[in-house]
């Protein structure tokens, strides 16, 4: 079994079934994963202090792990991941940062915890600095998707409408899926604003865009 459903075993199952699981466990690694560097008794005291809710502790064990040991990352990234799902976001920023510091991470790792973190700051609400990581990783071009259906989202929580517009385009680029509707409502929302401002040409000319992105907007057509 890797790393990382272990963790999630610890996190998920009925402590009682888990503290069994975990003597045999321990037995079975001294004779065979321990031998081969994949488990140290640090690590399983890092899993014995999730066992007793001790979150802070366990996070120093499995820094200090990560700083040792680099082949233990991806169960350092499902830690944070699970912490993120429970709500508790500061602890899986921590995780994610300290994995983020490490000088030796493949360029596709590197990106894959930039997702991660930047996950992080948007659950948190922090929009401008997970905005800023979403860019960095449509610079790259790894986990492109990803990155911008989130930034989508973020656009169009922050009314950034000739913002959320490119986003938009940019997806039906990357995943060839139409996103015209989608579109068609964001240029009526500039159109909106246009009409507010009595400029009426701008307004036109934004509904005439709206209708070209999808010609049965009942939105445009009223406006």
């Amino acid at each position: 079994m890797g790393s990382n459903w272990i963790l999630i075993l610890f996190l998920l199952l009925p402590v009682a079934y888990i503290s069994g699981w975990l003597v045999a466990t321990k037995k079975s690694a001294k004779s065979t994963k321990h031998k081969e560097g994949r488990f140290s008794p640090e690590y399983f005291k890092g899993l014995n202090y999730i066992l007793d809710e001790k979150t802070d502790k366990a996070i120093e064990i499995f820094i200090k792990l990560s700083e040792l040991d680099s082949e233990t990352i991806e169960t350092h990234l499902a830690l944070g991941n699970l912490f993120r799902q429970r709500g508790e976001v500061d602890r899986a920023i921590r995780i994610h940062q300290n994995i983020m510091d490490k000088p030796t991470l493949t360029r596709r790792l590197h990106s894959q915890v930039l997702l991660e973190l930047a996950i992080d700051y948007f659950k948190l609400g922090i929009l401008d600095r997970s905005e800023k990581l979403f860019l960095e990783l449509v610079s790259t071009k790894i986990f492109l998707v990803e990155a911008l259906s989130y930034l989508l989202e973020i656009y169009q929580h922050e009314n950034e409408w000739q913002k959320a517009i490119d986003i938009a385009r940019n997806l039906e680029i990357t995943t060839e899926n139409s996103f015209g509707k989608s579109v068609a409502q964001f240029y009526c929302e500039l159109a909106e604003i246009d009409s507010s401002a009595n400029d009426i040409e701008s307004a036109k000319k934004n509904l005439k865009s709206a209708l070209m992105a999808d010609q049965k907007c009942v939105r445009a057509s009223i406006i």
